[in-house]
């Protein structure tokens, strides 16, 4: 920095010009300290300020010497070195300033085009279903609805339960606004409204990671809210074993083969509803008998295909790429089972046993065969609840598939149902 040092003045900096061969010059000031002119072979000017910073070298442009004066750029570089010396980089002022001038020019934007932008950036990490949700809180209302009406309701859907939080600009989304909103909701959707403001929650905590946006937003204005929501029920639905032969014998009789085959399937692998009815052939094995299921979890599990579940799997044509295909449904698989699962258990007499009421009864009727808990737990997808589980168990699917045919046969062997014996051809390829 000694060498190229001169007094800067309007006339001797017209006149430096960029050294031959060279990509740039710099000329130093010699009475402001880490102020210089750097010069390029186009003859383009402009301020810099250089300093070592931190162990390193740093350099800052200030502006144009068409722009600046040479005083204000004397300005402007002691500024800068006065931040240098007491260890503050320059460099996050200049940003955190970029980005209070930009949440100016933001402010007043309405949270639902964030709340948009939010849904494209995460959806790839969503399953189907939380993407759905997210969809359908801020939807404006008033779509016919095509199914599930029951007689003295509506017949079309009712607004977003997040549209008018949404509909605000996004600074204004504060909890003075949450607050009232929330305690609204709760008198009459309280598990939506749970799921709503889990939601929101995550979305301002989003926004407040946004260059863009932190400085609009209230990441708070869901915080200690949750005491206004009402104690979570927890659900015990589940098939006891002594009614396993009077729901397989309902089931069985289901005119569609598809929906009786998959609600078998879920009580036997004790599947998220999801997991499995976007199960595609490709996602079956049927050299070595495993399956891969689309996991909300891990992303991905496998999980053994046991005799009698190969033997339900068998039956189904192959009319699309998804195991359990619906010609009617727009998506091409199945999407709606919960209605002709209502009216089995309504004729078996069988009481309040929903379609996650499977998965649950997987999960108990496991105890019966004492399988490990870990066991059934890594079959059905749940995660880890302990350090060992998490880093320690890897089980083999040979072992996971020794226990899930013994919990296969128990649950058979209620419901009086036959198991396919080991080493049996179990699938075979059935056309539409």
């Amino acid at each position: 920095m000694a060498s190229n040092k001169i007094g800067f003045t309007v006339a001797r900096i017209k006149a430096l010009k960029c050294e031959k061969g060279k990509s740039q010059s710099i000329f130093w000031d010699s009475r402001t300290p880490s102020l210089g002119v750097r010069i390029t072979p186009t003859g383009n000017q402009a301020f810099i300020f250089q300093t070592w910073f931190n162990k390193t070298n740093l350099r800052l442009t200030i502006g144009d010497v068409n722009s600046w004066s040479i005083d204000k750029a004397q300005t402007e570089a002691r500024r800068l070195k006065v931040l240098t010396d007491q260890g503050i980089d320059p460099r996050e002022q200049i940003a955190d300033s970029k980005a209070k001038a930009k949440a100016k020019r933001l402010k007043g934007t309405k949270g639902l085009i964030i709340w948009n932008e939010y849904i494209e950036e995460r959806k790839h990490q969503w399953g189907e279903r939380h993407l759905a949700d997210h969809i359908d809180m801020a939807r404006k209302g008033g779509q016919k609805i095509t199914r599930g009406l029951k007689k003295g309701q509506p017949s079309t859907k009712q607004k977003g339960i997040l549209l008018d939080l949404l509909g605000l600009p996004i600074n204004e989304i504060t909890k003075d606004r949450v607050l009232p909103w929330l305690k609204r909701e709760v008198k009459t959707r309280p598990a939506r409204a749970r799921l709503a403001l889990s939601a929101l929650r995550a979305f301002l905590t989003w926004c407040s990671d946004q260059p863009n946006y932190r400085a609009l937003v209230d990441a708070t204005a869901c915080d200690r809210l949750t005491k206004e929501l009402p104690p979570k029920q927890a659900k015990d639905d589940c098939l006891q074993k002594e009614q396993l032969n009077i729901w397989f014998g309902s089931v069985k009789k289901i005119g569609n083969p598809v929906i009786s085959a998959y609600l078998q399937i879920l009580l036997l692998t004790g599947a998220r509803r999801n997991e499995l009815a976007t199960m595609k052939w490709e996602d079956v094995d049927t050299q070595w008998h495993i399956a891969m299921i689309r996991d909300k979890v891990e992303g991905n599990r496998k999980i053994p295909l046991t005799p009698y579940v190969e033997l339900l799997i068998n039956n189904l044509p192959r009319k699309n790429e998804f195991v359990f295909s619906s010609l009617t449904a727009k998506s091409g698989r199945l999407t709606e089972p919960r209605k002709a699962h209502q009216t089995i258990i309504e004729s078996a007499g069988i009481p309040n046993l929903s379609i996650h009421g499977l998965r649950r009864s997987f999960g108990t009727l496991a105890e019966w065969v004492e399988c490990p808990a870990g066991i059934s737990a890594q079959i059905m997808g749940h995660k880890p609840s302990a350090i060992a589980e998490k880093h320690y168990r890897r089980r083999p699917i040979d072992l996971l598939r020794m226990w899930h045919t013994k919990i296969e046969k128990f649950i058979l062997d209620e419901a009086g149902i036959p198991q396919p014996k080991e080493g049996e051809k179990r699938l075979r390829v059935v056309k539409a």
